[in-house]
């Protein structure tokens, strides 16, 4: 139990109920359609992001070793060896599930897993690291767009824009986690625009159902800014968490238009991603 413990943490995976919505929201932007095909496309991103979570604690070794010594490596839990071994299985399996979706698919993977050992080998000494998460979570809204029946569309992009940007926005509050230094306001100016693009979008039938996730949307936000923004002592951790689950909802305002049955589905994601963090930290 002690080594599974050890295994979900360092894969966190109170954060994979966040990406089945985004390869949810994907798919359904891209015409959903090709039902046989989901299995392989939620086993690819669940690889690649696991191995890309195994892969930062191997990068962050000797980081964690001075910031966060609670961390399964530098606690004695789990050799850096053997973290690396997974990271790169992880990143394999992952890659093999895309290509076996076809060439436009498997080549969006590829990118995908590029761009996470890219993330994860540099995002201590740039600034601008948070970009690089927001582009990954991009690049999984392609990738299931691409197994729809209408492929990557403009609405795909769009959406995974506006979720990169709020990815992107959580990332650059979440580095001031472990590391001192002022939070700043700016970051959380890229949370909204979910909802802006959103209210853009949605028209007639689909306004009343667009303006309802946005406030819900809004409302999750504000109340997990507050952990950070007003107290004198921040819980940038409790902060993070709870904006890493409302991606859930980012997703879900995304495809806004729908059917009711899935509402049912990005409700349970979203439980369960609360769920989740009570048991594996989601940081």
């Amino acid at each position: 139990m002690s080594l599974l413990r050890t295994l979900l943490v360092l894969g966190r995976v109170s954060n994979l109920p966040t990406l089945w919505s985004n390869c949810l929201a994907g798919w359904w932007l891209g015409g959903a359609g090709h039902p046989e095909q989901l299995p392989f496309l939620f086993a690819g991103a669940s690889f690649l992001y696991a191995g890309g979570m195994f892969l930062n604690d191997a990068f962050d070794a000797e980081f964690d070793q001075r910031h966060r010594p609670e961390r399964p490596i530098p606690a004695g839990l789990i050799s850096l060896t053997i973290v690396w071994q997974w990271g790169l299985i992880g990143l394999g399996l992952g890659g093999a599930c895309l290509i076996c979706l076809g060439r436009v698919t498997g080549g969006l993977g590829v990118a995908l897993a590029f761009c996470i050992l890219l993330y994860d080998s540099i995002h201590k000494r740039i600034a601008w690291a948070p970009v690089l998460m927001g582009l990954c979570r991009l690049l999984v809204y392609l990738i299931a767009a691409s197994v729809g029946v209408q492929g990557v569309t403009g609405w795909s992009v769009w959406c995974g824009l506006a979720l990169a940007s709020y990815v992107a926005g959580l990332s650059y509050l979440a580095r001031r986690e472990s590391t001192p230094g002022p939070l700043g306001y700016m970051p959380a100016l890229l949370l909204p625009v979910p909802i802006g693009l959103a209210l853009i979008m949605n028209a007639a039938g689909y306004r009343q159902a667009a303006l309802l996730l946005s406030a819900a949307l809004a409302l999750w936000v504000v109340r997990a800014l507050r952990q950070t923004l007003r107290f004198a002592e921040p819980n940038v951790g409790r902060t993070v968490s709870r904006l890493l689950a409302a991606i859930v909802l980012v997703d879900w305002l995304a495809v806004a238009d729908a059917p009711r049955q899935l509402d049912f589905v990005f409700i349970a994601l979203f439980l369960a991603a609360l769920l989740l963090q009570r048991i594996v930290p989601a940081t």
